[in-house]
């Protein structure tokens, strides 16, 4: 039998934690769900995620810890990137296999080239129009809830930006697609209009997202290997968690000495001759101070930052 002292630490019911968590969400969990998991796991008192993923969907799911729930709105706007799965010829009311199916066409006889041409016209600055069976608010209600009540939904237009829509393997009425693309974008609503310009209509079968700006290589860990390191103990679960400075890594650095990160802290405005949008404010030892700008020769505080 183990000693009380080599037995694994289990986390605290609450602890100041501060970091990254890059989190792979496992398919049928929504992402808060995965999100409270995690949390627990960890023994956070605070924590927040930087955009949801449907129930259907996997892959990178930023969560933030303390301090880092400060950025969390920053990685929100980020551009991120999805392989998509979807199936040609069928329609439901969620615009996924989660959903009810409305109608069943006929695919007709296309090529790659064709279904490549409809991509195009889906790439670029689009208007597009978001499943009903969203978490959209109207009125302070999401649509989903109003849907679910039977009320008649309509989900109002929003503006989206998408980078990248291509084809990558076709086996059948059955596509896979690459995905990348600004905020907002719901990729549920870029394949049932891609079905539509088909003539056959489409819903997504399988979603996975591979990353999310900054973190363009992210190495993702599992609900249930966050679950072993646990067991290992605090230090072998903290070591995953990346830096609060890693979700700033496009943001300029502006080094401060002793004197200049103590002003700061206090709020006061620095001398700074650098020209700068918003920047990343650092202390003497390196570490993130505040979010801050340059603006009229003085360098300001937009964002306290205390990271544990």
């Amino acid at each position: 039998m183990a000693s009380a002292d080599s037995r694994p630490t289990a986390p605290p019911q609450s602890r100041p934690l501060s970091g990254i968590l890059l989190l792979d969400k496992p398919q049928g969990l929504s992402s808060n769900q995965a999100l409270q998991r995690a949390r627990r796991l960890f023994g956070a008192a605070k924590a927040g995620h930087t955009g949801s993923l449907d129930p259907l969907a996997t892959g990178l799911l930023p969560v933030c810890f303390g301090e880092a729930t400060k950025i969390a709105g920053l990685l929100l706007g980020s551009h991120k990137a999805y392989l998509a799965e979807a199936c040609l010829g069928t329609t439901t009311n969620t615009d996924d296999a989660d959903g009810e199916v409305l109608q069943t066409r006929s695919v007709p006889a296309l090529s790659d080239a064709d279904i490549g041409a409809a991509l195009v016209a889906l790439t670029g600055h689009l208007t597009q129009v978001p499943p009903v069976y969203s978490a959209l608010k109207q009125g302070g209600v999401p649509l989903y809830r109003r849907a679910r009540r039977g009320e008649t939904v309509q989900a109002p237009p929003r503006q989206v930006e998408v980078r990248r829509f291509e084809l990558r393997e076709r086996q059948g009425d059955r596509l896979q697609l690459f995905v990348e693309c600004g905020s907002g974008t719901y990729v549920r609503s870029l394949v049932r209009d891609l079905g539509e310009a088909l003539g056959c209509g489409a819903h997504l079968t399988a979603l996975r997202r591979l990353w999310v700006e900054p973190f363009r290589t992210p190495r993702m860990y599992t609900l249930d290997e966050l679950a072993r390191l646990a067991a290992a103990g605090l230090d072998a679960l903290d070591a995953v968690l990346l830096p609060l400075e890693a979700g700033l890594a496009g943001y300029p650095r502006v080094q401060l000495d002793a004197d200049q990160a103590r002003r700061l802290r206090q709020g006061q405005a620095i001398a700074w001759a650098q020209a700068l949008g918003p920047c990343l404010a650092l202390d003497e030892s390196g570490r993130a101070l505040a979010l801050a700008e340059v603006r009229g020769g003085f360098l300001r505080v937009l964002r306290g930052l205390n990271p544990a």
